[in-house]
């Protein structure tokens, strides 16, 4: 099935995943393309309208990232945010210029009028609060555009040329922190592009489906199951797809939480696959004695994954297609266009030198993590496995400082269990959006009943977020707090001290190590 599509077209900004998932949450499919792909490229994609992001650069500066003007002779809607508003207005003979201390420069929350009768605010209050992040203001709109929106610091706050369905807001509906802010990107994506919203996960399952069936035909596909949301779900819609004909190997490092790899297996029992369970805990606890840096750590767990997962490989026979959990933000990060690379993914780049496979499979390469989520509930996992928080690669090795071993590991799975339970009974786990403990290497006197301990500090680390790229420590009431705190303490042999982590991101990052 052809879905209708909206390009998103980023200028560097740091909420352009945002922007796509917002699109996408509206019903409508989208595809985030770097601002250098060819015109002919973006016109061959036939978009019902187009999305400027923002940028960190001014429109007036050399070498400034712009767009050839004929997109604006297409007669397809665009949005303009932040610098993509600054771009469209510099592009069609308006004037962008610095503001001044004194005038048009605004960040973070600012009260904003509305006017109702643009189609992008139509039916909202006509008075709210936006989130700015802009230096530059528009002093002069172009021709044929009005003003639809003002602050008592920015005259044009948001412009509109409605005969030509271009829309321009200097703040950012994306975030959370703009009020309706969705409504108004589903107002241009309903009201100004006539978007059907044809897009669901239901209906890109059995899309997926077929397609897989269509490659694969008689073939043997072989997946390496991490026990993470988005390898199960990548199991699942393989194993609803061509069912015998998929082996997946599922490597248990010996370093995952309480249950889980029981947990992983039961999840796939029902299924009609070669479900390979490897016990490697000693394998890997051996490679990791006397480490402590935690980079050696994560490159000792990958590579020692790899030689596993090969192995089992060739135990196996003879496989056609390899298939990988790639999802957007993976490929996204990983850097395309003139982009940054924020993080190098390794399930994006190709197929691996060593192995002979005729070709990855990777239908979630264009889905964002919530919708993996709900390509799993479509499928049938148990919500266990889909709401599961996220967990990186190397596991709780590094959520132990300093060396790991077997006794550290079944403390920490035992603390890190009682943490998410005492969550879960007090309804706060649905409030956050990731929670772990972490065991210091730090020992402190303790005493209990009569006797001195010297034993283990444990950290709780709990954050909300909407994108995480920027986090803030949650605000856990301290009775459950003090429940986890007493049930750890009595629980767990070997840890006689807690401490809750109320660090935002930045300065810090979510993981510890």
């Amino acid at each position: 099935m052809q879905h209708q599509t909206v390009i998103v077209l980023d200028f560097g900004g740091q909420y352009n995943q945002l922007i796509a998932r917002r699109v996408r949450e509206c019903g409508v499919y989208c595809e985030l393309k770097p601002y250098t792909t060819p015109l002919a490229e973006l016109k061959a994609m036939h978009p019902i309208g187009i999305i400027f992001t923002g940028g960190p650069h001014s429109v007036y500066a050399e070498g400034a990232p712009s767009v050839d003007t004929e997109i604006f002779t297409w007669g397809i809607p665009i949005l303009g945010i932040c610098y993509g508003c600054q771009l469209m207005a510099h592009s069609l003979g308006g004037k962008v210029v610095p503001a001044q201390a004194d005038s048009a420069r605004e960040y973070g929350k600012t009260e904003t009028n509305y006017d109702p009768s643009c189609r992008l605010f139509a039916g909202l209050p006509s008075h709210g609060i936006s989130w700015m992040s802009h230096g530059d203001y528009m002093e002069k709109v172009p021709d044929g555009f009005k003003r639809t929106a003002w602050s008592d610091a920015c005259p044009n706050v948001a412009i509109a040329d409605p005969s030509r369905g271009f829309y321009g807001v200097q703040f950012h509906p994306e975030v959370n922190h703009t009020q309706h802010g969705l409504d108004m990107i589903r107002s241009f994506l309903v009201n100004v592009c006539g978007a059907t919203r044809d897009w669901s996960m239901d209906d890109y399952k059995r899309t997926a489906i077929q397609e897989i069936r269509e490659k694969v035909g008689n073939g043997r596909v072989l997946l390496a199951l991490s026990g993470g949301v988005d390898s199960s779900v990548m199991a699942a819609l393989l194993a609803e797809a061509i069912g015998p004909q998929l082996t997946c190997v599922f490597v248990d490092h010996g370093l995952m939480r309480l249950n889980e790899g029981d947990e992983v297996q039961a999840a796939f029992a029902h299924w009609d696959i070669t479900f390979v369970r490897v016990n490697a805990e000693q394998r890997f606890l051996s490679k990791l004695a006397g480490v402590d840096e935690p980079e050696h750590k994560r490159k000792i767990i990958g590579e020692e994954f790899i030689r596993v997962f090969e192995e089992e490989a060739q135990k196996i026979g003879k496989v056609d297609y390899l298939a990988q959990g790639t999802i957007y933000p993976d490929v996204i990060e990983s850097g395309f266009g003139d982009a940054a690379v924020i993080k190098s993914h390794h399930n994006v780049g190709g197929l691996p030198d060593t192995v002979d496979f005729k070709e990855l499979i990777e239908p979630l390469r264009l889905l964002f993590k919530d919708e993996v989520r709900q390509l799993g509930r479509e499928l049938g996992l148990p919500e266990y496995l889909v709401s599961r928080q996220p967990f990186p690669g190397p596991g709780l090795a590094i959520r132990i400082l300093g060396e790991v071993t077997k006794e550290k590991a079944d403390l920490l799975r035992l603390a890190d269990f009682i943490f998410r339970d005492e969550l879960a009974k007090a309804g706060e786990d649905k409030k956050l959006n990731q929670y772990f403990a972490v065991l210091t290497n730090a020992r402190s006197v303790g005493v209990m009943g009569d006797g001195r301990t010297y034993d283990y500090t444990l950290a709780l680390r709990a954050v909300t977020t909407s994108d995480f790229m920027t986090a803030d420590w949650a605000r856990i009431p301290y009775e459950v707090l003090d429940r986890i705190s007493v049930r750890i303490v009595n629980e767990v042999r070997g840890i006689n001290r807690i401490v809750y982590d109320i660090t935002s991101k930045p300065p810090g990052t979510i993981e510890w190590e």
